[in-house]
C-alpha cells in the first residue's frame, strides 16, 4: 500500500515550479499587490473542510477499491470520518424477518424459529473496515428494508432502487433502530460509538423521501428515531433534517423545540449549482463560486435564531455540481473552486462533508469510462483527479488564518511557525452539462499577485505548488490518448506516473519579503515559506510512518 500512496503523492507534489521571484512588477489593474503580516496572531483555522467525506453506498466499502481510495484520500488529507447511504438496505441484509434459505434443487427452509430478525454480518464487516482505517461512520440512517416498507414499489430513481417510503409499522421501525445502536455499543463499546454521530435518512425534501405531506411525515421520522436512540444511551449523538438545498433547518429546530426532541447537530446540504430559487426563494443568479458558502451562511444564520443557537452545523454534503459535469469535477475548475469555498465557509460551520471521496459509486449504475464528471476524488482504476491534488496542496494550509485584504489568497502559520499561502485565479469552467469541453486555445487573462511580507526572515527558504492544465492535471493525458472509455494497464500506469519526481526542491529566494506570481485562470499555488524544518523533511517522514 505505501507504494501506492507515495504514487499518488509524487504525482501531486510534482506541481512544483520556480515561477515566484523576488522582483516586484508595478501595479497594474491585473496585478493585486497583497500585504501579510507574519507577526500577527490570527485566528483558529480548523480544516473544517477535509475532516468528512462522503462516499456510494454502505455495500460499497467491503470492496478493495473502495478501501484502497479511502486509504489514499485518508494519507493525503487525514480525514477522520466518512458518509454513505444504505446501511438499512436490503444488499447490507440486517433487516430479515421470515427468513428463508434454498439449497439447488430443493426446497426453501425457514430459518430457525425464534432466530432474531436482524443480521449484523455485514454491517460488523462495514464498520469494522472503517475502524481498521482510522475513520469513523458518519452514521446516515437509511433507507426503508423493503419487509418494513408501507409500499415496497416506492423505489428511487438510483441504479440500486433504494425504497424511500416509510415505515409501514414504526413498532418495527423502532426495534430496529434499537437493536442496531445496541449492536453497535456492544460491539464497539459506548466510549467509541459515542463519538459518531448518527444522521436521520437523506434529502427528505426531495424523492428520497416518500411520506406525504414530506416536512411532517419527515419530522415523525426523526422524532421515532431520535427518541429511540436517545433511549439505549443518552450519550449518542443525534441529528438531521439532512435536507438537500439547505431547507427546513429553521422549521425541524422549532419543531424539536415545540415536542421535546432532541437535536445534537444540524445537517442540510447544498451544491454550487443549486438555483437561487431552490435555496433562497429568489430570481438571482448566484454563481457556482459563492453558491455554497452563501447558503452556509443561510444556515448558520438561521440555527443562531432558532432555539438551539448552539448546535454544531455540519454541512454532510457539498461539491461544486450534484451532477455529472466532467468540465467540472474532472478538472483543474476544482482547484480554485475548493480555495475559494474554504476561503469564504472559514467560521461558519464545524465541517463540511465533501461528495464524495471515490468514483467507486453507482447511483448511475456501472461505471463506463473513468472521467464521466464523477463526483469522487479518485477515478476509476485508483487514477487520482486533479481535486486530489487541490485537496493534497490545502491540506498543507495551518492552523492559523492571517488576515489579508483578497478574495484569491488564503494565508495561515503552522504550528512550528511556517507560512502556508494559497493563492488562485477562479473562472468558471469551460463547459457545463453532461459532454466533455475540451479547454479553448485562449483560457482568458492571467492575474497577478505581488507578495509583501512582512517579518520574514531573508534568508528563509521557499516552495511553491501548483495545480493548473500542465501540472497535477492527468486529465491532460487522457485527453491525449483519445479519452478511451476502458484504459488499458500501460495506459493507467501512464496516468498515474504522469508526473515524475517526488518531492522538487525547496526554492531559495534572495530576498523573500516580496514574492510575484503570475497565473492563468483555473490555477491554485500553496506556497510554504519554511522557518524551521523543511516540507521536504515532514513529507519523507510522513512517508516511511
Amino acid at each position: 500500500m505505501r507504494s501506492r500512496v507515495s504514487r499518488i503523492v509524487t504525482l501531486t507534489l510534482a506541481a512544483i515550479v520556480p515561477v515566484l521571484s523576488a522582483q516586484t512588477p508595478p501595479a497594474s489593474p491585473s496585478n493585486s499587490v497583497i500585504t501579510i503580516n507574519t507577526r500577527e496572531a490570527g485566528t483558529p483555522f480548523p480544516h473544517f473542510w477535509e475532516q468528512i467525506f462522503g462516499s456510494g453506498r454502505a455495500v460499497l466499502s467491503l470492496r478493495e477499491s473502495y478501501r484502497n481510495d479511502l486509504r489514499t484520500v485518508k494519507a493525503v488529507t487525514d480525514f477522520n470520518t466518512v458518509r454513505f447511504h444504505g446501511i438499512f438496505m436490503d444488499d447490507v441484509g440486517l433487516y430479515d424477518p421470515n427468513a428463508t434459505t434454498q439449497n439447488p434443487g430443493q426446497t426453501a427452509q425457514a430459518a430457525q424459529a425464534g432466530q432474531s430478525p436482524y443480521n449484523f454480518s455485514y454491517v460488523d464487516q462495514i464498520y469494522d473496515g472503517l475502524l481498521a482505517n482510522h475513520i469513523r461512520p458518519f452514521v446516515e440512517l437509511s433507507f426503508m428494508p423493503k419487509k418494513m416498507a408501507s409500499d415496497p414499489a416506492a423505489l428511487h430513481a438510483f441504479w440500486y432502487k433504494q425504497n424511500v417510503s416509510p415505515p409501514k409499522d414504526y413498532a418495527l421501525w423502532d426495534a430496529m433502530i434499537t437493536a442496531f445502536t445496541q449492536h453497535l455499543i456492544d460491539r464497539y463499546g459506548i466510549e467509541e460509538v459515542s463519538k459518531w454521530r448518527f444522521e436521520v435518512w437523506n434529502e427528505p425534501n426531495l424523492d428520497f423521501w416518500m411520506g406525504s405531506p414530506k416536512q411532517p411525515t419527515y419530522f415523525e421520522l426523526y422524532d421515532h428515531t431520535a427518541l429511540a436512540i436517545k433511549k439505549v444511551s443518552n450519550r449518542l449523538l443525534i441529528g438531521g433534517p439532512s435536507t438537500a438545498q439547505a431547507a427546513w433547518v429553521a422549521a425541524f429546530l422549532e419543531h424539536c423545540k415545540q415536542n421535546n426532541i432532541p437535536v445534537d447537530f444540524v445537517t442540510t446540504h447544498v451544491y454550487a449549482n443549486d438555483t437561487a430559487k431552490d435555496v433562497f426563494g429568489t430570481d438571482e443568479q448566484i454563481p457556482r463560486d459563492k453558491m455554497v458558502c452563501r447558503s452556509v451562511a443561510k444556515v448558520h444564520k438561521e440555527i443562531a435564531a432558532s432555539p438551539f443557537p448552539n448546535a454544531p452545523l455540519i454541512f454532510s454534503e457539498y461539491n461544486a455540481s450534484y451532477s455529472n459535469e466532467p468540465d467540472v469535477t474532472d478538472t483543474v475548475y476544482m482547484g480554485p473552486w475548493l480555495a475559494g469555498t474554504i476561503s469564504q465557509c472559514d467560521g461558519l460551520t464545524e465541517a463540511m462533508s465533501y461528495w464524495s471521496f471515490s468514483d467507486v459509486f453507482e447511483e448511475q449504475g456501472v461505471l463506463k469510462t473513468p472521467f464521466y464528471g464523477g463526483f469522487g476524488l479518485i477515478a476509476e482504476d485508483g487514477i487520482p483527479k486533479p481535486a486530489l491534488n487541490a485537496f493534497a496542496m490545502l491540506h498543507q494550509l495551518g492552523n492559523r488564518r492571517i488576515k489579508v485584504d483578497s478574495d484569491s489568497a488564503l494565508a495561515t502559520r503552522r504550528s512550528d511557525g511556517t507560512l502556508s499561502i494559497a493563492l488562485w485565479n477562479y473562472a468558471p469552467p469551460f463547459g457545463t452539462g453532461a459532454t466533455y469541453t475540451p479547454p479553448p486555445a485562449n483560457i482568458g487573462p492571467e492575474k497577478s499577485f505581488t507578495l509583501k511580507l512582512a517579518g520574514v526572515a531573508p534568508n528563509a527558504s521557499v516552495q511553491l505548488w501548483r495545480l493548473d492544465a500542465d501540472h497535477g492535471n492527468v486529465v491532460k493525458t487522457y485527453d491525449a490518448m483519445g479519452r478511451p472509455a476502458f484504459p488499458t494497464r500501460d495506459q493507467i500506469l501512464a496516468y498515474l506516473n504522469e508526473n515524475p519526481d517526488a518531492v522538487g526542491e525547496r526554492e531559495s529566494v534572495a530576498a523573500v519579503k516580496s514574492l510575484s506570481a503570475h497565473m492563468q485562470p483555473l490555477v491554485v499555488q500553496a506556497l510554504l515559506t519554511t522557518f524551521q524544518r523543511s516540507l521536504k523533511e515532514e513529507l519523507r517522514e510522513w512517508l516511511t510512518e
